[in-house]
């Protein structure tokens, strides 16, 4: 198809373009990146692909768990208030959610690879940097700059999802959770040897090592090859491919790769299209509420637990006989975690992992929507339950289950989104998608650690509505993903 002339492409707007390409000769074979990958199938590539772009969560989530478990010790050396200390965690949201659009539109122009490579090399730098802050103003701002690079992560996962055949998608993606499940559970194992021994500051230290790891190996993952098609560069995807190929011990598929090239990629007002615009619109907010509600859940958690509020805030506060230090009895500002805080984190925490194979067995049976709907309308159920009053094991189990449920609400909407939107704007989709999710994040804290000191009951009320207009959003959406091939372009 020819190019249409620059004055009816400045008209045109929204439809597509194609670059003007070479025909194969007449009664020639051709194929597409998505029959290849099809045809490639699954095998140590992608085995490969999972470990390491599945790794990128471990750094990811010992960034962002970081703060539920540092909280106290900044709270303390800096005599913080409650609104001071729910500002750290708004403040690296804040980042994330700037960050997450702009490398979201880099990364659907310029390359998912190198993003994600720039976002790493970031995201260590200002991590250590953290570590130095020599006030709480220059610790929030370095904190703001680490959520910005670790926004860059999503890439990751998109490359997963382009490089994975549709059947296994809902299958392998769900399991990436397992790489933030470890990287949450080894913050909360280092902090509870780190932080009373030498310190938090080597706990930051210590936890910007697996991102920096990470950089050393990414150069065993190629660039999308649905990326590079995208882009008209058919020589590099057909490379990658054959690479892929060789790697699995699969035959490609015969005859020469083509598929349309898109001179326009990335563009904002793409994704309010007609065809999208009502699924971007419910996206945001599934992804604003589910934030909302996963990281309400973490700091409400670390509420909990710090001030011992096991029934609610009219309970007596008990102390940790963990810990004898004086700083953990004192009333203003020092209440530090003891053993046994340490212990009902990490129970809690594993607790993502636990609804895990159901959770995929929603996801490939019931569809993306339902599964997303019901998870939902669970996670606004054990919101309320939180309000009972009840012993410190009970109080584990709620937070157990509630961890497993946010847990199950991203994986399907990571999996949604990273489907329901063409090559041409994943990234894209993926990023403000992201950004918005911050939004959520942002307002948690004064949620989980301001408001629940006044009105526990009001808080939980909030998370649990949140919850409920996200189910019915999901259940609305009007595009099923469940069994579909990527799209290329709109």
């Amino acid at each position: 198809m020819a190019t249409a002339p620059k004055e009816a492409e400045n008209a045109i707007g929204l439809e597509e373009i194609h670059t003007e390409r070479q025909e194969p000769p007449k009664g020639q074979k051709t194929f597409t990146v998505e029959e290849a990958v099809e045809t490639i199938g699954f095998g140590k590539f992608h085995i490969a692909l999972f470990l390491i772009m599945g790794s990128t969560g471990v750094a990811e989530a010992m960034e962002i768990m970081l703060i539920a478990v540092v909280s106290p010790f900044i709270r303390c050396e800096w005599q913080l208030q409650d609104w001071q200390v729910a500002l750290v965690t708004t403040m690296v949201f804040f980042g994330y959610m700037v960050f997450s659009i702009v490398l979201g539109l880099l990364a659907d122009r310029y390359g998912r690879w190198k993003i994600l490579l720039l976002s790493f090399l970031w995201a260590a730098y200002f991590s250590l940097l953290t570590s130095f802050a020599p006030s709480y103003i220059w610790f929030v701002f370095l904190r703001a700059m680490v959520g910005g690079g670790v926004s860059g992560h999503a890439q990751g996962l998109i490359i997963k999802t382009e490089f994975l055949p549709t059947k296994y998608r809902g299958y392998m993606l769900p399991l990436s959770q397992v790489f933030w499940l470890a990287g949450s559970l080894l913050i909360i194992g280092l902090a509870s040897v780190v932080n009373p021994t030498i310190g938090w500051r080597w706990l930051i230290r210590i936890a910007s090592i697996p991102g920096i790891l990470l950089i050393l190996v990414f150069k065993f993952i190629p660039e999308s090859a649905r990326y590079n098609v995208s882009t008209g560069n058919e020589a590099a995807a057909l490379a990658t491919l054959q690479r892929i190929a060789k790697m699995n011990g699969a035959t490609m598929p015969e005859g020469v790769l083509r598929e349309p090239a898109k001179e326009r990629r990335g563009r904002f007002k793409d994704l309010v299209h007609p065809k999208y615009l009502r699924t971007t619109l419910q996206i945001w907010i599934i992804w604003l509420g589910i934030a909302f509600a996963y990281y309400g859940v973490i700091l409400a958690s670390a509420e909990l637990l710090e001030r011992d509020l096991v029934c609610g805030p009219a309970a007596a506060p008990v102390q940790d006989s963990g810990d004898g230090s004086e700083e953990s009895h004192s009333p203003c500002h020092c209440r530090l975690f003891g053993p046994a805080a340490y212990q009902t984190m990490i129970i809690s925490t594993a607790g993502e992992i636990a609804l895990n194979p159901l959770n995929i067995l929603g996801i490939n049976f019931l569809g993306r929507r339902l599964s997303l709907c019901i998870t939902m309308g669970c996670t606004a159920l054990f919101f309320l339950l939180l309000n009972i009053c009840t012993s410190s094991a009970g109080m584990t189990g709620f937070l157990f289950m509630l961890r497993a449920l946010v847990s199950a609400n991203f994986n399907t909407i990571y999996i949604y989104t990273a489907e329901v939107y063409p090559t041409t704007m994943r990234a894209l989709g993926m990023g403000t998608s992201g950004s918005l999710c911050r939004v959520g994040a942002m307002v948690a804290p004064f949620i989980s650690q301001v408001l629940m000191s006044a009105s526990f009951i009001g808080a939980l009320c909030l998370f649990s509505s949140v919850c409920v207009v996200c189910a019915i959003s999901a259940l609305t959406l009007p595009i099923e993903t469940k069994g579909r091939a990527l799209q290329v372009c709109i």
